[in-house]
C-alpha cells in the first residue's frame, strides 16, 4: 500500500446524492439493502465523489472483465496480477488475488506472478503475456518480438490484453493516488505494504 489513509475518504451510503446513487446502483438493491457481501468496494464509494466518471469507468471495466474480453479469465487475471504487481498497488493485488484464484490460477503461479516473465514453470504464451504487461506498465508499448509472441492470441486477444493492462495500470494509478484501502478484513501482500 503506498499510502496508509485515503486521501479521499469514501462516500457515506447513507449520506448518497441523487447522482451519487445512479452511479451506485448497480451495487444497490431497491430497498438500499447492498449487493456482494453487504457492502460496496471502496474502490467505487471513493469513485462515487465523481459520478458520471464513474458511470463511465464501470461500463468500460465491465468490457474489461467480461466474456465480450478475447483473453481466457484465467489469461486475463494473469495480466491485471502483473499489472496490479508492476503497480505496487496493494489493494489491487489483494482484491485480483482472490478473483484469480477462482479463475484457474493456483497459489504458486500467483505468487510466480511476482517473479515475471523470466521465472521456471510459464508456458510459451503465459511469458509472452507477461513479458508484454511488463512492456506495457514500464514502456508503455509491446515490442515486435513480444508482439509476434502473442500470436496464439489472435488480433482481437493482442487488442484485448492491451487495452487490460491500460485499464488495470489505471485501476492502480487511482488506488495508489487516492489512498483506496483494502476493505475490512483482506490482508495486503507483505511484498506490497509501504
Amino acid at each position: 500500500m503506498r499510502l496508509n489513509a485515503p486521501r479521499i475518504e469514501p462516500v457515506d451510503l447513507d449520506r448518497l446524492d441523487a447522482d451519487q446513487r445512479a452511479a451506485l446502483a448497480p451495487f444497490l438493491t431497491t430497498d438500499g439493502g447492498k449487493v456482494g457481501g453487504g457492502r460496496v468496494l471502496n474502490i467505487f464509494r471513493t469513485l462515487a465523489h465523481a459520478p458520471k466518471a464513474l458511470t463511465a469507468f464501470l461500463a468500460w471495466g465491465g468490457y474489461i472483465l467480461s466474456r465480450r474480453n478475447a483473453l481466457t479469465e484465467r489469461d486475463r487475471e494473469l495480466v491485471i496480477l502483473r499489472t496490479g504487481y508492476n503497480c505496487r498497488s496493494g489493494y489491487e493485488w489483494t482484491q485480483h488475488k482472490r478473483i484469480g484464484l477462482g479463475c484457474d490460477l493456483s497459489e504458486a503461479e500467483i505468487e510466480r506472478i511476482k517473479a515475471g516473465p523470466d521465472a521456471d514453470g510459464w508456458s510459451d504464451l503465459d511469458r509472452a503475456m507477461l513479458r508484454a504487461t511488463d512492456e506495457l506498465t514500464g514502456r508503455h508499448f509491446v515490442t515486435d518480438a513480444t508482439w509476434a509472441a502473442l500470436a496464439p492470441l489472435g488480433d482481437k486477444g493482442r487488442m484485448d490484453l492491451v487495452f487490460t493492462v491500460g485499464q488495470y495500470t489505471q485501476v492502480s494509478m487511482i488506488l495508489n493516488s487516492f489512498g483506496i484501502q483494502v476493505e475490512e478484513g483482506w490482508e495486503v501482500d507483505p511484498d506490497l505494504k509501504a
